[in-house]
Parts: C-alpha cells; sequence; structure tokens
C-alpha cells in the first residue's frame, strides 16, 4: 500500500497538471484601438519592435512606406522611416511591401530586412538595408542590398512573412506562384523555392550567394533540391511566428476552395500542397512513402475563408490566454484560440466576432499581442468582461 500510496503523490499532480490545463477555459476577449491618436495608416499589413531598447513601433503599409512612432498609448504622429513605393509593384491585391524584419543585433548594425513585390518582370525581392548613420528614425535608402529575388508567376499568393529565430537565421515564407490549385505543382517541387519556408544566414556567404546556408538545413545534401528550403507543401503562408516560450514555429496557410489550415512547421516536414487542403484531398495521390504533416487545425468555409497566422500568447495582461495561439480569418472576421500540445489539442475558442478585416498580428517584445486591421488602426485585446 505504501509504494501505491507514493505512486499516487507523484502521479495525481502530474495528471492535474494536464487536466487541469485542458479545464482552464480559455476567455474572451474584445479588441480597443491601441493607439487611438494616431492617424490612420494605409492597408497596414505588419508591426514589429527591434530590440534596441527605444521601444519604438514599426508599421508597414502595403503601398510601400514604414511609418515609427514612440511606444505612447498618446501618440499622435508617426514619422515616415522608408518610402520603397518606387520599388514596389501593386498590381494585384495581394503584392506590395508585405513585410520587415530587424536583424537581432541591430541595436549595434542598424540592419534590417524587407520583402516586397516588384515589377518588370513580375518577382519578389528579399533585401537588406540599414538605418540612416544621423537619425534612428530614417533608413538610409541608398543602402539596399537584394539578398534573393524570386521570379513569380502570378500575381497572387506571395506569403510572406520574414522573421529570425533564435538561432539567429532568417525565415521566410514563399508562397507556390500563385493562380489557382499551383498549376506548376511548385509545393512539391524541391527544386524552386515557392511554396516553401526558407532558412538562410544572412551573416555568411556561400559561394557565389549574398547569403550563407546554414550546414544543418534538411535538404543541403540532396541531389535536385534547393538548400535553402526549410519545409515545403505549403500553398500561401501569410504570417508565421515563433512561440517565445518552446521555440515552435507556427504558420496560418491559406487554403484554396475549401479548407484554410494552422501547422506546427518542423525541419524538412511537407505539409502537403497540392496533394492536400488542409487534412483532405485535392488533386492526385501522394507517392507511396510520402509523410503529409497534418495540421494543427484547420477549418471550412462556414467558418471563414482566408487565415491569418497569429502568435501563442505569452504576455501577462491577460494570463487566461497563457499558451494559446491566437490567429483570425480575414474574411468572417472571428478570432480563435487553440491550445495545444504535442499529444493533443486540448482546447479550441472563438474568441470574437467583429466585422473589421484584420490583415495581421503582431507581438512587442513583451509577449502581448496587437491586431492590424484594414480600417487602418492597431487593435489590443482585453479579456471580455463576464456577462
Amino acid at each position: 500500500m505504501k509504494h501505491v500510496r507514493s505512486l499516487a503523490v507523484w502521479f495525481l499532480p502530474f495528471l492535474w497538471s494536464v487536466v487541469g490545463l485542458a479545464q482552464v477555459p480559455i476567455p474572451r476577449v474584445q479588441m480597443k484601438p491601441a493607439f487611438p491618436n494616431l492617424p490612420l495608416f494605409e492597408r497596414p499589413l505588419w508591426m514589429t519592435q527591434p530590440d534596441d531598447g527605444t521601444g519604438r513601433f514599426f508599421v508597414v503599409q502595403q503601398e510601400g512606406r514604414i511609418s515609427v512612432f514612440p511606444n505612447d498609448r498618446t501618440v499622435s504622429k508617426a514619422e515616415l522611416f522608408l518610402d520603397v513605393t518606387n520599388k514596389t509593384g501593386v498590381v494585384d491585391n495581394e503584392e506590395g511591401l508585405l513585410c520587415m524584419a530587424f536583424h537581432p543585433d541591430y541595436k549595434n548594425n542598424g540592419k534590417f530586412y524587407i520583402y516586397y513585390c516588384a515589377q518588370k518582370p513580375r518577382r519578389t525581392v528579399l533585401s537588406e538595408f540599414q538605418v540612416s548613420k544621423t537619425d534612428p528614425n530614417k533608413a538610409d535608402p541608398s543602402s539596399e542590398r537584394i539578398v534573393f529575388e524570386v521570379k513569380q508567376p502570378f500575381g497572387n499568393h506571395k506569403g510572406s512573412t520574414t522573421i529570425f529565430g533564435r538561432d539567429g537565421y532568417l525565415y521566410v515564407s514563399l508562397g507556390d506562384g500563385g493562380s489557382g490549385g499551383d498549376p506548376f505543382g511548385n509545393g512539391q517541387n524541391l527544386n524552386v523555392p515557392l511554396g516553401k519556408i526558407l532558412r538562410i544566414d544572412v551573416n555568411s556567404r556561400t559561394g557565389s550567394k549574398p547569403y550563407g546556408i546554414p550546414n544543418d538545413n534538411p535538404f543541403v545534401n540532396r541531389t535536385g533540391a534547393a538548400p535553402e528550403i526549410w519545409a515545403y507543401g505549403l500553398r500561401n503562408v501569410w504570417r508565421m511566428s515563433f512561440d517565445r516560450k518552446t521555440g515552435e514555429l507556427w504558420a496560418g496557410d491559406v487554403g484554396q476552395d475549401t479548407w484554410e489550415e494552422v501547422d506546427v512547421i518542423v525541419k524538412g516536414g511537407n505539409y502537403g500542397w497540392n496533394y492536400r487542403e488542409g487534412k483532405h484531398p485535392f488533386k492526385g495521390t501522394p507517392p507511396r512513402g510520402f509523410q503529409l504533416i497534418d495540421p494543427v487545425y484547420d477549418y471550412g468555409r462556414g467558418s471563414g475563408a482566408c487565415v491569418i497566422g497569429g502568435y501563442v500568447y505569452r504576455g501577462k495582461k491577460l494570463p487566461g490566454l497563457e499558451g494559446v495561439y491566437v490567429f483570425a480569418d480575414y474574411i468572417s472576421g472571428s478570432i480563435w484560440g487553440i491550445r495545444f500540445t504535442p499529444a493533443k489539442m486540448l482546447q479550441y475558442r472563438e474568441l470574437l466576432r467583429q466585422p473589421k478585416n484584420i490583415a495581421s498580428f503582431a507581438e512587442d517584445l513583451d509577449g502581448e499581442i496587437y491586431l492590424i486591421a484594414f480600417d487602418g488602426k492597431i487593435y489590443e485585446l482585453e479579456e471580455k468582461p463576464s456577462q
């Protein structure tokens, strides 16, 4: 009996930690303007902060402008940090300046990276810029160094997110090239960067490439595969993020006709497009032995039609959201939360349904989450009072 009792003393707290987590309700939330006095942004798509001690926020606008403002809830003016409207081409609704990322050592080297669409020929560009040597609120427009360019066959499905991982490498998501149904089969073609997540080293050079290839990338030594590829079989990842606690890479992959999906991205993973849309057959049959990774979650047209990837909440203002992946749908306006472990998805809940088109999420240096809407405002979340 002593052994049984000692086992129970050990096991019951463990069981309670698992079951208890599943029983912690995910709270409903509401949105409020985070910076109510700021003028409206024009089609904002991204917001981020450099880890440089200033606390400033930078907002990317689709046409090709980046604005900067202090982390002050009463701020009433944003300054123009960079204007690349002379480089971007917004012929299609999904083109333009799509995102930016600050170098992990931005405080010392002043480097940052932008991903934009260009025309004649139609292509996407990843470029490195540097901040002005005389004004920290201005970029040096003459400092552009093109890291890579990718030829684009159509005007839609450009992705993209550019983010640095804990390893110091830059991760970049690229859509499958566009049109519909992936007509060229780019998602499964390891020879091309389209329909992939890439991982590169901006601090080194491999051969004649203007960037380095990390030695532990999954396809470095595989004939007929681009060594930059980290994961593949993706249609159009619109926003991905690292869980700052676990290091897991989460992504929202926009669907084709019926299914939207949320994925946890792993090294070398094949996420099935265009054999599958979400967990469901789409076109053809994968070869025998293909290992296709299921999404963490997928949803159909009854719930929305364009997933917007978000963040795993690790802030302090909303303790009920701890460990919850918060994401949205651009069309329906729904905002959801899921609490997930590698064993199973423990909880799922619609946090809020509202009418605004959420174009992106943002996370500040403290782990708090913001929502970027096409009404031109930046929103933050607060727990909805119980009724």
